[in-house]
């Protein structure tokens, strides 16, 4: 296959600089502030396919040389000068009301679809330019959301890329000490949930028997994944991302032969593509992949991060309407103001029980505006029908687990029997599975609210038949999602 691209990729450089002879004298400047949006109305209007490879292979050129500013002033014009004709849209409307039919709402579907989206189409013409756009989307999504309008922008780049990034053009890939290096520092650069502290740390994850990694690959981004999972072959469900990433490493085989499969790191690597989940097609197949090769593998759990718990906490503990926190809790809770809390054994144990107790709560009751629950991979593994098997004090004490968790983390396990239904339960209801350890944990739950609305896409899992398990680092904000 890299062959094949490669080729392609030539093939279409020596088409766009043919293509320049075809241009006219203006579009050849050397100002990109004043040509791009003169080169993107002449994209729309080109009729020859060597002028159009050109002028797209130019204007991504000229768009890389923007600066912040520039850039969002190419963002406006795409939004205030290429969009559907308002006069069009208004006759072709009236005209399928009229007449319903066939022809009168081909002409209506027509008129309303938006002029950008066959703008990306022509600029995607140009060699490389699949990886250019989806870091044009980083870009957009980057900016300060005061400007609603560039709403319309994203949403046509995100139509275009749920197609360009369909599940079927995706290649999965082991990833091992033997991967080209080029990859191996993607890996290092883009893993969000455990950092990977240089190569000797990254070969401790993929060189062992005992580890596996896996990624998925677009054929247009060749080098860079798209998002990557890390998995430790166990004998038991890990409590701690230390007996995970800490753990001695072993020589040959594993003996007796890992039982648990563990994914501890999920990382999705492309901002700009933020919003289109690889992440439950990816734990389906790797999981398939692994059930071939060890078939002993009984048990399939994450070693999930809780990244909003302290957040939650501390809205809780400066308006707590509903009475979580007890006067008592209230007092030892004052504990983690001190970050010296870890070190310090007793004081680590009076806050035991009451974080404990409100992580529960948390994850079995704390509701986002949407209703669905408020941590985001809680969100991602329920939907796909896991099940909240236990929740690990001081699973993570990194200063990253300290701070974004209190040292919380948690195990969704995914077992074949409960899925179908956890997945309906949730999806339906907004119903939490959780094992009967954790729901011993809460507090009585709040009163029963509306049965919830069932989102519009929610993430799905394979049938019965076939083995399941259960989020690009944050440069701006939550650039994608993270899990783990």
């Amino acid at each position: 296959m890299p062959v094949n691209v490669s080729f392609l990729q030539e093939l279409l450089s020596t088409v766009a600089e043919q293509g320049r002879q075809y241009l006219p004298r203006a579009l050849l400047g050397d100002g990109p502030h004043e040509d791009i949006t003169a080169l993107s109305a002449a994209l729309m209007s080109v009729r020859g396919e060597a002028s159009g490879v050109a002028i797209a292979r130019r204007i991504l050129d000229d768009y890389r040389k923007l600066d912040a500013d520039a850039r969002r002033a190419f963002f406006r014009y795409l939004v205030e000068q290429i969009k559907p004709d308002e006069h069009q849209v208004e006759r072709a409307a009236a005209a399928y009301v009229a007449s319903p039919g066939e022809a009168t709402l081909k002409a209506l579907q027509h008129a309303v679809e938006s002029p950008r989206q066959e703008f990306f189409r022509r600029l995607n013409l140009a060699p490389g330019a699949t990886a250019e756009i989806v870091a044009m989307r980083r870009d957009l999504l980057r900016l300060p959301k005061s400007e609603p309008s560039l709403a319309s922008l994203d949403a046509d780049l995100m139509h275009l890329l749920h197609s360009w990034f369909n599940r079927g053009f995706l290649v999965l890939k082991r990833i091992d000490w033997q991967t080209p290096a080029a990859i191996l520092e993607k890996l290092i650069q883009y893993e969000a949930v455990h950092e990977i502290k240089g190569f000797d740390d990254l070969r401790r994850r993929l060189d062992p028997a005992d580890r596996r990694c896996f990624g998925f690959f677009h054929p247009s981004l060749i080098d860079e994944p798209l998002i990557f999972v890390e998995v430790a072959l166990m004998g038991d469900i890990p409590a701690s991302i230390h007996s995970v990433l800490g753990e001695a490493r072993k020589n040959g085989n594993p003996t007796p032969l890992p039982t648990t499969a563990v994914f501890y790191s999920i990382s999705n690597c492309q901002e700009g593509l933020k919003g289109i989940s690889f992440g439950n097609f990816l734990i389906k197949q790797v999981v398939e992949e692994l059930a071939r090769e060890q078939p002993q593998l009984k048990t399939f759990v994450t070693l999930s991060p809780v990244p909003t718990f302290a957040r939650w906490l501390d809205r809780v503990m400066a308006d707590d309407q509903e009475g979580l926190v007890s006067d008592a809790d209230r007092e030892v809770l004052q504990t983690l103001r001190n970050p010296a809390w870890i070190e310090d054994e007793e004081e680590g144990e009076a806050l035991r029980a009451s974080l404990l107790t409100l992580g529960a709560h948390y994850f079995l009751f704390a509701r986002a505006a949407d209703g669905r629950p408020v941590d985001p991979v809680a969100r991602f593994h329920l939907g796909n029908g896991a099940r909240l098997e236990r929740i690990n004090w001081l699973g993570d004490v990194s200063e990253k687990g300290l701070r974004e968790a209190h040292g919380l983390m948690v195990n969704y396990r995914y077992d074949l029997k409960e899925i179908e239904r956890n997945h309906e339960a949730y999806a339906n209801d907004g119903e939490v599975a959780a094992s009967r350890a954790v729901r011993q944990l809460a507090k009585t739950p709040p009163k029963p609210k509306t049965k919830l609305p069932a989102p519009k896409a929610l993430l799905q899992l394979p049938l019965r038949d076939r083995t399941a398990e259960p989020t690009t680092k944050e440069k701006a904000g939550s650039s994608g999602d993270k899990g783990g």
